[in-house]
């Protein structure tokens, strides 16, 4: 089975994401294409980097990776592919490839040079359809690409240990449909860095000292049910391995979120003191 995903900020309200499936299916019928997010805000490579880094690992080895977020080809951003744990990505060398491999060094990246071979009127996004269609069908990426060893880092809105190792300080980079907030902490950094020490997570309101194995864990008295602890805030490290801040069975649209309640947006700090 040959897989393509589609992880872009363009939105269901306009013809975009079914004109990219088209285009998909008209140049490789048997392909298999799934969505994995179409409502990235705009321009924001954290948060496609972030969705990808937390889903590409459930799909099998060889699935196929476009990312149509900030993807426009120019003298900043050339097009690349990369093959990554055994799973391969083509995006805008505009950074988010770069947060995904610094977890695990690429297998192969190229800087995509086929643009001259594909009719003038051609899109950006009808590069990345022919190369994730080549690649689909077992093709090499040398043919599509010349073999590069590095591609553009991201150094803004990185997580960061005081001198002292006292303090941990990361950032917001998304927030989910329940009004959660991923920070870009790490639970192996957390690990590292804590050695088992008391902390306290601090926040613009709020303070909270115990980061919790699952949500339901907050219910930790006996005396009461679970829906007596709603409302109620925490921390976990959630299943891509990120600390997230939470609202215990919050609904940002009614009862309020992590984002409303506890007043948190993208790109907010949030630092964990050790003691």
């Amino acid at each position: 089975m040959s897989i393509i995903t589609l992880t872009t900020d363009y939105g269901l309200k306009d013809h975009f994401v079914g004109a990219l499936k088209g285009k998909l299916l008209s140049e490789f019928p048997e392909v298999t294409i799934i969505d994995l997010s179409h409502d990235i805000d705009p321009f924001n490579t954290f948060e496609a980097s972030y969705v990808i880094g937390a889903a590409y690992s459930s799909f099998p080895k060889g699935t196929v990776h476009i990312i149509g977020v900030d993807l426009e080809l120019n003298k900043e951003n050339q097009h690349i592919a990369m093959q990554w744990n055994d799973s391969y990505f083509i995006a805008a060398d505009n950074g988010i490839l770069s947060l995904l491999s610094q977890k695990i060094v690429p297998q192969k990246i190229v800087a995509i040079n086929i643009h001259d071979r594909l009719p003038n009127d051609a899109t950006d996004m009808d590069v990345f359809v022919k190369v994730a269609c080549h690649i689909a069908r077992g093709g090499s990426l040398s043919v599509v690409g010349k073999e590069i060893t590095a591609i553009k880092e991201v150094t803004d809105l990185q997580a960061t240990i005081s001198a002292d190792n006292n303090l941990l300080r990361g950032h917001v980079i998304y927030i989910d449909h329940f009004g959660n907030v991923v920070t870009n902490i790490s639970k192996k950094q957390f690990i590292e860095v804590a050695k088992g020490r008391p902390y306290e997570i601090v926040m613009k309101t709020k303070n909270i000292k115990t980061i919790l194995p699952r949500f339901s864990d907050i219910a930790n008295s006996e005396k009461y049910s679970i829906k007596n602890y709603e409302g109620e805030k925490l921390a976990i490290f959630n299943e891509a391995g990120y600390l997230e801040i939470a609202i215990f069975r919050g609904n940002p649209y009614s009862v309020g979120s992590a984002k409303s309640l506890l007043g948190l947006n993208y790109r907010d700090v949030i630092t964990i003191e050790f003691k």
